[in-house]
């Protein structure tokens, strides 16, 4: 079992460079680099990461409960890899191009003004959630569930709706040709 560390701010920090070895509990990382580190089995509960890099960082098995990340960049990262108990994420004007959240439930979680390009949601749920002002340039839904989800300032998405669940999802207008673009009409 790891050691627990609870409210501590962590400033500045290369865990890339020293790995970590513990669990974290209402701690804050801000302007710490953790890209490519392995951060397999550790739990992060109600952290916060402010500009922080994440990009290819390891989560096998790592435990994400109500953490937060604002202008941090997490690039290529595999969530689907990660305890899914719990699992809440919520990310403010965060690059996660590339990231795979593969049949992860999001459904607690929430994205604003991020850059979501090439990102795979197939058969994840994002039921509920929003995606204000999010660039979606790319991302895969593939039986993904997406009732009552917010795309109403979303952009760039391509959804086809009989290969999802989308009922009650809120798109704007703006967005109608990336629902419609699988029916091969023209939107004049």
């Amino acid at each position: 079992m790891n050691e627990l560390i609870t409210d501590q701010l962590f400033e500045g920090h290369n865990f890339a460079e020293k790995p970590l070895e513990a669990d974290f509990e209402e701690c804050i990382f801000r302007n710490c680099v953790f890209a490519k580190a392995n951060l397999s089995g550790l739990s992060f509960t109600n952290c916060r990461f402010e500009n922080c890099d994440l990009s290819g960082a390891k989560l096998i098995k790592t435990a994400i409960q109500e953490c937060e990340f604002i202008d941090c960049k997490m690039l290529g990262l595999a969530f689907e890899a990660c305890a899914p108990i719990l699992f809440q994420i919520t990310c403010t004007r965060c690059t996660l191009n590339f990231s795979s959240f593969y049949q992860v439930d999001l459904t607690n979680s929430g994205f604003n003004t991020c850059k979501l390009v090439d990102v795979d949601f197939a058969e994840a749920n994002l039921s509920g959630i929003s995606l204000s002002g999010c660039d979606l340039s790319g991302a895969t839904f593939d039986h993904t569930r997406l009732e009552r989800t917010d795309f109403s300032s979303a952009e760039n998405y391509t959804i086809h709706p009989q290969l999802n669940k989308i009922a009650g999802a809120i798109f704007g207008k703006e967005g109608l040709p990336g629902l419609l673009s699988a029916f091969n009409i023209k939107i004049v």
